[in-house]
């Protein structure tokens, strides 16, 4: 194991005493008003004191934001207590944990949310495929074209939801930029078809993302606001086929903004990941999906990555640091029990010391 993984590493306000941060996972499991439940807050606790960072689940910052079944939200007053019990659960562990903020955008159906409408998007682009939903499996519907006028609205949802995340207790918050959801909708070419100062040049596809970014770190603190991207990631339906340009031009103007970290999903293209990794001045966390462990490591040794975010390795072992440090063996995750369902799966894998 390599001896950089140990290391410790400034982000933001916070000391990290190592490189391994728990990534963003949804897991279906609050209640079906988006408030976190005593079987969320002991998830989060039992793996608090081991990584050195808890980054969320993805969590709605708005009633239009919701996409999936079960999901948290942070915006209204159950949900902000909901979190508090959780933040205290995982400070009271020794752990850190940043909220990570999801507005799902085009990716969700109007019988998931509380108030039935249409989803938004930045171009009525139908997503292909179905999502899961009370009523069995629905054909992901074609969204609502936000107005212009509405877009600095959607923007300070984020930041409302960002002091939310304050309030309860959270050490910051991570803008989920990535994966298909509203912020990559904008940058993406086959979702954004706009024709106002939203769309067209590279410029204009990155500015719903950095105007999100400067509100939200304008609120909190950009030493409390992290960022993902996941350039060129297909996820809900996503094309785009030649993503430098853009995210370069995103990156730098990130940079720009001193943000305690960026999150990044890490495209195939190493030259690519160099260019990033140049434009980027602060910590750099890298997301290798579904990969081995190994090629992570190579990324931190490399100097590629200043910080490993690993997901179900983290839904198996809540003391993953402790076991990769000590050479012990891996609990193997069940796929099967990560969306939804109850403590199985969930709360009952079992640490060393259990």
């Amino acid at each position: 194991m390599h001896d950089s993984l140990w290391q410790p590493i400034k982000v933001g306000g916070l000391d990290l005493d190592h490189r391994i941060v728990m990534a963003p996972m949804t897991r279906n499991r609050s209640t079906p008003e988006g408030v976190p439940n005593p079987m969320n807050v002991e998830y989060y606790a039992q793996r608090a004191g081991a990584t050195a960072l808890i980054i969320t689940e993805g969590t709605q910052p708005s009633d239009d934001g919701q996409g999936y079944l079960l999901t948290p939200g942070i915006y209204t007053a159950a949900q902000i207590n909901g979190w508090r019990k959780v933040t205290d659960a995982v400070h009271d562990a020794g752990g850190r944990i940043f909220i990570q903020l999801m507005h799902v955008g085009r990716v969700g159906h109007p019988v998931n949310t509380p108030h039935g409408r249409t989803p938004i998007a930045p171009s009525p682009v139908r997503a292909a495929g179905t999502i899961v939903t009370y009523d069995g499996p629905l054909e992901l519907p074609v969204p609502r074209e936000i107005d212009t006028a509405e877009i600095p609205g959607v923007v300070d949802d984020y930041r409302r939801a960002a002091a939310a995340a304050m309030e309860a207790g959270a050490d910051g918050v991570e803008i989920h930029g990535a994966n298909g959801y509203l912020i990559h909708q904008f940058l993406a070419p086959n979702t954004n078809l706009r024709t106002d100062e939203y769309g067209g040049s590279d410029e204009n596809k990155a500015r719903f993302a950095l105007e999100v970014a400067q509100a939200v770190a304008a609120e909190i603190g950009a030493e409390r606001t992290g960022f993902r991207i996941a350039p060129g990631n297909p996820f809900n339906d996503i094309q785009e086929t030649d993503p430098r340009s853009l995210y370069l031009h995103l990156v730098e103007q990130l940079a720009g903004l001193d943000l305690a970290y960026l999150h990044l999903v890490r495209p195939a293209d190493d030259d690519f990941v160099k260019a990033i990794r140049a434009a980027w001045p602060n910590p750099l966390i890298v997301n290798h999906a579904r990969q081995p462990l190994e090629p992570r490591l190579d990324d931190l040794a490399n100097g590629l990555a200043d910080i490993l975010s690993l997901g179900a390795l983290h839904i198996a072992n809540p003391d993953l640091a402790v076991r990769l440090k000590g050479g012990h063996p891996l609990n193997q995750p069940d796929p099967d029990t990560f969306y939804g369902g109850d403590s199985r799966g969930y709360i009952d894998y079992p640490a060393l010391d259990a």
